[in-house]
């Protein structure tokens, strides 16, 4: 990303976004984006750069030559963000997608049909509200997805002897700090992504759970207790009566949020 600074000369900007890759049919993946993330080594690092490159989502800018916009409405920050004439919108590492204009219900008919997540709706009048969720923007989601706070972990068997066999999940029950346990997850790891979790995991060892009441003894046994300081993600069927998450599977960490930033999603 130096050459969008670079590109950018004098101009002082703040550009929200997001980092993604793409997969072979031009959709974001996460597992692809999973795969760049937490790399040490140099020389992997160069190589999964050129295997997987990365790609910035321009999609809002809130900051401009020493004015603030996050008062002026969606609409006017993006004719501002369109009309940067220093910003090619298009680099070789980030793109400024255009905003879908029509019928919402077509959107996200064509996200479906497209295999996309979901879609996002802005409303066109909002102002930007940093660090708060907004009835102004929704996330129509075409997968169940839910953020998690890790609260454990069981060790595995057969190849995850002595690793990580899968992880204890909360998402907090009150403002002082407490989790509600809402199941365990199993599947969708790589060993990446299970090295990086028992490097993560090892120095936030506990000796007792978490959670605001005991978990049901039968889904905790063995298990290894950590702070909960941790957040994920899971894709997940459904919520279940009792308030757990049915057939989830691991999506991966997402170090951009704090365990006070997750709720549960409806």
């Amino acid at each position: 990303l130096r050459a969008l600074g670079a590109s950018l000369g004098a101009t002082q900007v703040i550009l929200d976004g997001e980092i993604v890759a793409f997969d072979q049919d031009g959709r974001t993946s996460f597992s692809l984006l999973q795969q760049r993330m937490h790399v040490a080594e140099p020389t992997r690092a160069r190589r999964l750069a050129n295997e997987t490159p990365a790609v910035y989502l321009v999609f809002d800018l809130l900051y401009l030559d020493g004015r603030s916009l996050l008062a002026l409405p969606y609409d006017t920050r993006r004719e501002l963000l369109e009309a940067l004439e220093a910003l090619d919108l298009n680099g070789p590492s980030w793109q400024t997608p255009p905003a879908f204009e029509g019928n919402g219900e077509e959107a996200v008919q064509s996200s479906l049909a497209n295999h996309m997540e979901g879609v996002l709706a802005k409303r066109r009048t909002s102002a930007y509200l940093p660090g708060r969720r907004s009835a102004d923007w929704i996330k129509i989601k075409n997968i169940r997805a839910q953020e998690v706070v890790i609260a454990g972990w069981k060790p595995g068997s057969g190849r995850r002897a002595g690793a990580i066999g899968s992880l204890i999940l909360g998402i907090p029950a009150d403002a002082g700090g407490h989790l509600r346990y809402v199941g365990n997850v199993g599947t969708g790891f790589t060993q990446d992504m299970l090295e990086d979790l028992g490097k993560r995991l090892r120095p936030l060892q506990r000796k007792s759970h978490p959670f605001d009441t005991d978990p049901p003894r039968p889904a905790v046994k063995e298990a290894h207790w950590v702070r909960p300081a941790i957040v994920g993600e899971v894709a997940f069927s459904e919520w279940t009566a009792d308030g757990r998450l049915r057939h989830p599977s691991w999506r991966g960490v997402r170090p951009d949020k704090s365990p006070d930033d997750v709720r549960p999603e409806t």
